[in-house]
């Protein structure tokens, strides 16, 4: 379920059929200069079903081509206020989204919950602590 909070909203949709996200829109134009971070209100508010998530997801092309980078993107089904996406422009030169430009977007997937059991050690594995490049190139 989605509801305008603002009538110039523009709806998320898929833009092609077996898309995995939904795109998000920008309500207004919004600049966001080489480094800062820039909210971009969607007008947008969704009612994500209890057991789902919606994870927000840079966009391909914003990404590659203009290192815009999505921040804080996980929607719990219990929010009901308006999206307000966030990213940061990672970038050379500053990016404007015009009204009703695509922002980002939007997978909404089952969530598995887990029982937390804190324990005095954990199992060996193979790998054990190794990360940061543990495994090689």
């Amino acid at each position: 379920k989605i509801k305008k909070v603002d009538p110039e909203a523009k709806l998320p949709s898929y833009a092609h059929a077996g898309d995995a996200g939904l795109d998000l829109f920008a309500l207004e134009e919004v600049k966001i200069e080489p480094g800062a971070i820039g909210q971009v209100r969607s007008g947008v508010a969704m009612e994500i079903p209890d057991g789902y998530v919606g994870l927000c997801w840079d966009k391909s092309g914003l990404s590659h081509k203009f290192g815009l980078k999505v921040l804080g993107g996980v929607i719990d089904a219990g929010f009901r206020g308006e999206l307000v996406l966030s990213l940061i422009n990672l970038g050379r030169a500053p990016y404007t989204f015009a009204k009703h430009d695509k922002v980002m977007q939007m997978l909404i997937q089952l969530v598995e919950p887990v029982i937390i059991e804190e324990v005095v050690a954990l199992s060996d594995t193979a790998r054990g602590h190794g990360g940061w490049g543990s495994t090689g190139k």
